[in-house]
């Protein structure tokens, strides 16, 4: 049969179609794309497929789909290559989304494994670092935080960690926010004592700190505690986050009595606080359940072509929180489909507990429990409970999930109003997508820092945000003028050079209603400044080679006594305005400035504080934390330290000749 047609791949391959299990679409999702309409590019990926098709194995593996730049469309997996990609060679029964993905193709690329469950998990960590258009992303920048009680050092330490688990100790969690996190740590110094405090504050410490004093803390540092009684502390913290609370609050009433009875009150009084800090911890977590020892629940709802996500964490009988997320999906996939390529992503980065509760029954639930249980090294259970309390529980989940969702659906359509309103105060002919505020901050022309945010139809857009450090020599301190210039500058030829666009890319990006496909060029640029401040920022951009037609440029000025409600607005080619006191646009426009401020003065105070706290021993080559502790140790201060003689340098303990001469050296160059 000719190659040209669209049915020359034997019909065993064809019955043996996978069902596409995590197929979404970024951009263009809701343009309709008409088979008949379109034959030839259908066609032309169809024929690209049946050649990589004809030299695949009948083997498990993971296939990658890409586009004329080379860039990945979609992640699959497959328990057989060869009878997957099949599916794709057929020119007919194509769903509109299979069908843009075909008709994009112009290369593939695969990968074997030695068995499907391999192949499951190759793909989400794939998905994750590619981010390919047609598949479900889990949008979420920020990892799950845990509580590590570390195992490297003599006194363990209690801390937040978020990350990767490089650290030797035991984690415990996911919580749902750092918020619970932190609750749960204040909780457990009253009733354990543990520091919290890092190995080299602990090292230096001569006397208890304040912790110790207050009682969340006790004072190993300094040997207030004996190490044997520390350990004891220890492994009843390590007892009551394994699930064992129980059996601790029982020793530690048991100890209360014995103490009462001994007429030891002051260390009653402190058993007593820590059965109060116990049953503080456990009394504070929302819903519990009876039935549920360690259990992640996932709830999905979908609304107006729009899912989310809610997930709740259970550990030890207890409710850890919830988290909403709203993965990236086209809108014609099954609740099922979506679900499960957001779990495989989910626990790509992190460890899955002994039972996953789920809203929807999902397919490849037996390969999915197999899959985790061999990353997990435990056995991994996966249910869509249908009745009993654990359906009670799916339920409770569904009910946050729904009311998520109608929440960042009316947040959305009242942002986008916004938007709208916005972009007619400032006579633009669409309401602008991306909107970008400028502003810097400085004292006197020290530390200075420029920052951008950013805000679109979801709010702001924080993972978008950029903090510039201004580096030109040329700049003179206080220069608020050219710290715009340089801001804008370089914000605009990177912009330019890595994602240059032509006029009728400007169109379309304009006319795109996708909320996934967020731009990468902002519609609209907001000044913090008057006239002069938006010259500046005009000159940026046209050194760069953007003009006034690309980009929407607004200087706000501030009114007088810097009262809000009074600003004025400066825009080229049009003579100063101002917004009625009561425009919705006018308090939108307030909000972007004030966030744009507050991200420039957090920026820059935080880099005062790292200039302050920098000590000069961290510039000179071959002074470490060691050396350094030894300087500090035997002479006091760096000054005095700065002060020092060579001779006097080399006796120091742990110094020789060679950093003695490198300290002096580095001191005496500056003076």
């Amino acid at each position: 049969m000719s190659r040209n047609t669209y049915n020359d791949v034997p019909p065993d391959i064809l019955d043996n179609e996978e069902d596409d299990d995590s197929v979404a679409v970024e951009s263009g999702s809701d343009v309709e794309f008409d088979l008949e309409a379109n034959p030839s590019s259908v066609q032309r990926g169809t024929e690209v497929i049946r050649r990589f098709w004809t030299t695949l194995p009948n083997a498990p593996g993971v296939y990658r789909m890409l586009d004329l730049k080379g860039d990945v469309l979609y992640v699959g997996k497959a328990k057989s290559l060869k009878a997957r990609v099949g599916s794709y060679a057929r020119g007919q029964a194509h769903s509109n989304r299979i069908a843009r993905m075909i008709a994009e193709t112009s290369s593939m690329e695969f990968v074997t494994t030695a068995t499907e469950t391999e192949a499951l998990l190759l793909e989400a960590n794939l998905i994750k670092q590619l981010k390919p258009r047609y598949n479900v992303l889990l949008r979420d920048d920020k990892s799950l935080p845990y509580i590590l009680l570390t195992a490297d050092h003599p006194a363990p330490q209690l801390v937040k960690h978020r990350g990767a688990r490089k650290r030797k100790g035991d984690y415990y969690g996911p919580f749902a926010s750092v918020w619970a996190v932190n609750r749960t740590i204040n909780a457990l110094q009253r009733a354990f004592l543990l520091r919290s405090c890092n190995d080299s504050y602990f090292e230096n410490r001569t006397r208890p700190c304040l912790l110790y004093q207050i009682k969340r803390c006790s004072g190993p540092c300094t040997n207030e505690i004996s190490p044997e009684d520390y350990a004891e502390l220890v492994s009843e913290a390590r007892a009551f986050l394994s699930g064992k609370s129980n059996a601790v609050k029982q020793r530690i009433t048991e100890e209360m009595q014995q103490a009462a009875e001994e007429l030891e009150f002051e260390r009653a009084a402190r058993c007593r606080d820590r059965l109060a800090a116990l049953s503080a911890i456990q009394g504070v977590q929302g819903i519990n359940t009876q039935s549920v020892e360690e259990a992640d629940v996932f709830a999905l709802d979908e609304q107006a072509g729009q899912f989310c996500v809610e997930v709740f964490f259970f550990r030890n009988w207890q409710n850890w929180g919830n988290r909403a997320y709203f993965p990236k999906a086209d809108k014609s996939m099954t609740p099922d489909e979506v679900l499960s390529s957001f779990l495989a992503q989910f626990y790509d980065d992190k460890p899955a507990p002994r039972l996953i509760l789920l809203s929807h029954e999902i397919e490849d639930a037996e390969l999915m429990a197999a899959a985790l249980s061999t990353k997990s090294e435990t056995r991994v259970e996966i249910h869509a409970p249908q009745r009993g309390e654990r359906r009670q529980l799916i339920d409770y989940v569904l009910r946050n999930a729904k009311e998520a969702l109608g929440r960042r659906l009316a947040d959305t359509a009242s942002q986008q109003k916004l938007l709208i309103s916005l972009g007619q105060a400032f006579g633009m002919n669409k309401a602008p997508r991306r909107v970008e505020v400028y502003d810097n901050s400085h004292i006197m022309g020290t530390n200075a820092v420029g920052a951008m945010v950013v805000a679109g139809a979801n709010g702001f857009m924080k993972q978008h945000y950029r903090t510039f450090n201004m580096k030109s020599e040329d700049l003179k301190p206080g220069d608020d003028y050219g710290m715009m210039r340089e801001m804008l500058q370089r914000r605009f030829a990177r912009l330019v050079k890595e994602e240059p666009r032509t006029p009728d890319q400007q169109e379309n990006a304009s006319s795109s209603d996708s909320e996934d496909a967020f731009p990468s060029w902002p519609d609209l640029v907001l000044i913090d400044g008057g006239k002069g401040q938006l010259e500046a920022a005009r000159q940026a951009l046209a050194d760069v080679g953007v003009g006034e037609d690309d980009v929407t440029l607004v200087g706000i000025a501030k009114g007088r006594d810097r009262d809000a409600g009074r600003e004025t607005f400066f825009k080229i080619g049009q003579p100063a305005f101002k917004l009625p006191p009561r425009d919705p646009a006018l308090y939108f426009v307030q909000r972007l400035r004030d966030e744009a401020h507050r991200f420039a003065i957090g920026t820059h105070r935080a880099k005062r504080k790292r200039e302050m706290v920098k000590n000069p021993l961290d510039e000179i080559p071959g002074i470490g934390p060691t050396r350094k502790r030894a300087l500090l140790h035997h002479f006091g201060t760096v000054k005095a330290i700065q002060r020092a003689a060579l001779e006097d340098l080399m006796k120091a303990p742990g110094v020789n000749a060679a950093t003695a001469r490198a300290v002096y050296d580095f001191f005496h160059e500056r003076g």
